[in-house]
């Protein structure tokens, strides 16, 4: 084979959708290509001339446009363009110009054709564009698939287990014995007396072995005590056709080991941890277990390995971004619960009701592996700093050391219950939102923003639904404030305006890098949260926020599905970015080398950027007048 023919082959070999494709079929490709020369500025493709061949950029940049000649995209080394036309007609759909002096390799449409008819990967990129591909690789695989489609009915074994409500608890006790179960409903009236016959009754509360030890014989209660005094009323409950995962979040987000599964508000079983666990591999149900058993600090401190193989074993099962933060969210989220219950065991219990608020990436249920501790404290209003603040200090400072022990770093603008300044009665708090909404200022609200992620995790939930309450009623009425959430959320722009490739930054030690948080997932997240306020939603995960987005149409559809996607495919980049650190025994961050990344993976890393580029440009569209009136 000649030189010049190894040299394409090679070459070609080097980028998607080529490098996919047997050396034989790149050596039939190297022999039909044809090269052509184009200065910067000249034409490669006018719209709606035909068209024969797939372009391939060997050297140099080039800008497709709209046909209205808008800027579609900017491609360099590697990438083809031209697909469309040959797909669609052989007309040109998009017009090409060179901005480099750039060499084109023209490969014929008759073998562009047999390529696509021969190898599906093929076909699948040049048939994808943008949004399109980046879905294609994110379908969840092996067996984190398997947790996405298996419903919870096929989890249940039995019938619901029930007694009436009124039934004493030695006779519970005899009914679980009898049926050889750990749980059981206890079933009240229907919810309604209109339309209820035949409906049978509905589901008061569940009473498990635990609550009988814990909460009669402990206590010394008397065996004909009524079950209702000492059943959880109200249970958490399931669906019969949600996922498994999603009853494992449930499970983890609430450390709850029993949970009823419920179909047409009618209790049709109860399903348990060992249940789940037969179908979680990842064990995090098992690491939630263990943090509840542990009795110190050191013993939750020796538990951050198994955090860390976890969190491999997600990366491992392909499971989805998405499935990954929820998990981990859980585990810290279970984390935080046991230090709390470790805190009052030892300063005795607290003198008045609060709730310990979790921000940030753990209230969006999106934490990873590398994360800092953003949370506070909302304290009931009698609170009276001279006679309540030292319990709540103590209290804080044991919970704050205990997450920085294991692994939690402290936060670095000190947004943490430890800060008197985020320790405070809920009027209090109630006034810092006001304030925050009804005064915007850009400033300001850089360094409180984080608040708009907010989550209870402890205690009084009431006390944080109260300010999430007060959030959603105000903030969508208030352009201004959203006005100015919209700045920050312009503050951090993605790689963009490259031609060979992305723009990079330097970081410390480190040189020709991206910062895959700071420049992708969290400007997404912070624009995401704009469209939220402004829809009145009080949802705080990021794909449950673009849910409610939709509902109200302040977004399209098309634009929903790109943000969507677009989350999805920087999150899990930067996942398996982390997990490699881990495997190769780097402390794991957010940075990646652009250099060490596929070809085909940085075309979809480009499209993902793209999308984030163009939401930004919509947000500055939305509030023009407002951002120009904003003070600097």
């Amino acid at each position: 084979m000649q030189v010049e023919l190894i040299e394409i082959r090679d070459h070609l070999s080097r980028f998607a959708p080529f490098d996919g494709l047997p050396d034989a079929t790149l050596e039939q490709i190297a022999q039909q290509v044809e090269v052509g020369y184009f200065k910067a500025g000249s034409d490669i493709l006018r719209y709606g001339e035909p068209i024969q061949e797939l372009h391939y950029i060997r050297s140099g940049a080039v800008e497709i446009y709209r046909r209205n000649g808008e800027l579609y995209n900017r491609l360099t080394e590697g990438e083809v363009f031209g697909q469309f036309g040959l797909l669609r007609g052989h007309k040109v759909r998009l017009p090409a110009r060179a901005i480099e002096d750039s060499l084109i390799y023209f490969i014929p449409g008759q073998l562009f054709e047999q390529l696509c008819e021969t190898h599906d990967a093929f076909a699948d990129f040049v048939e994808a564009e943008g949004q399109s591909r980046l879905k294609s690789t994110q379908e969840p695989q092996g067996h984190a698939s398997e947790l996405m489609k298996v419903k919870v009915r096929k989890l249940v074994t039995r019938r619901t287990v029930s007694v009436p409500l009124g039934t004493s608890v030695l006779e519970a006790a005899r009914v679980m014995t009898e049926h050889g179960v750990s749980s059981l409903v206890i079933l009240g009236p229907p919810p309604s007396a209109a339309g209820s016959a035949g409906q049978g009754q509905a589901m008061a509360g569940i009473t498990t072995d635990r609550d009988l030890r814990t909460r009669v014989l402990a206590e010394g209660l008397a065996l004909d005590t009524p079950v209702d005094r000492v059943m959880s009323p109200n249970p958490i409950t399931i669906q019969a056709d949600d996922s498994v995962f999603e009853a494992m979040l449930c499970m983890l987000r609430h450390n709850i080991h029993h949970l009823p599964v419920v179909h047409r508000q009618r209790p049709v079983g109860v399903i348990n941890l060992a249940d789940i666990i037969k179908y979680e591999s990842q064990s995090s149900l098992y690491l939630v277990n263990s943090i509840f058993n542990r009795q110190s600090v050191a013993e939750l401190q020796a538990l951050v390995p198994d955090l860390r193989a976890t969190f491999l074993r997600l990366v491992n099962e392909q499971a989805s971004a998405h499935m990954i933060g929820s998990a981990i969210s859980g585990i810290g989220r279970s984390l935080t619960q046991r230090l709390l219950e470790l805190a009052e065991e030892k300063l005795g219990p607290p003198p008045l009701p609060y709730c310990f608020m979790v921000l940030g990436s753990m209230a969006r249920d999106e934490q990873l592996i590398v994360t800092d501790q953003d949370n506070a404290l909302v304290l009931d209003n009698r609170f009276d700093p001279r006679v309540h603040d030292d319990y709540f200090r103590q209290l804080a400072e044991f919970v704050s050391d205990g997450l920085a022990a294991c692994g939690y770093s402290y936060c670095k603008g000190g947004i943490m219950a430890s800060n008197p300044k985020w320790r405070q009665p809920l009027r209090v708090w109630r006034g810092y939102f006001n304030q925050w909404i009804d005064q915007p200022n850009p400033e300001t609200l850089l360094n409180s923003c984080i608040f708009f992620d907010l989550d209870s995790v402890y205690g009084e939930a009431e006390l944080v639904e109260n300010l999430k309450d007060l959030v959603a009623q105000k903030a969508s009425s208030n352009p201004l404030f959203l006005a100015s959430l919209a700045r920050n959320a312009l503050n951090r722009t993605p790689p963009l305006g490259f031609f060979r490739t992305f723009v990079m930054e330097k970081d410390g030690q480190q040189n020709n890098i991206i910062n895959l948080k700071g420049r992708g997932t969290a400007p997404l997240t912070d624009l995401i949260r704009v469209h939220a306020l402004a829809a009145g939603s009080k949802a705080q995960n990021s794909l449950e926020r673009l849910d409610a987005i939709a509902a109200t149409k302040l977004l399209t559809e098309e634009a929903i599905t790109q943000l969507r996607y677009a989350l999805e495919f920087l999150s899990i980049v930067r996942i398996r970015h982390q997990a490699m650190d881990l495997l190769e025994g780097r402390e794991p961050d957010n940075y990646i080398e652009p250099e060490k990344v596929s070809a085909s993976e940085r075309h979809n890393l480009k499209s993902a950027f793209q999308v984030l580029s163009n939401a930004q440009k919509f947000l500055r569209f939305r509030y023009p007048g407002q951002l120009q009136n904003l003070p600097l």
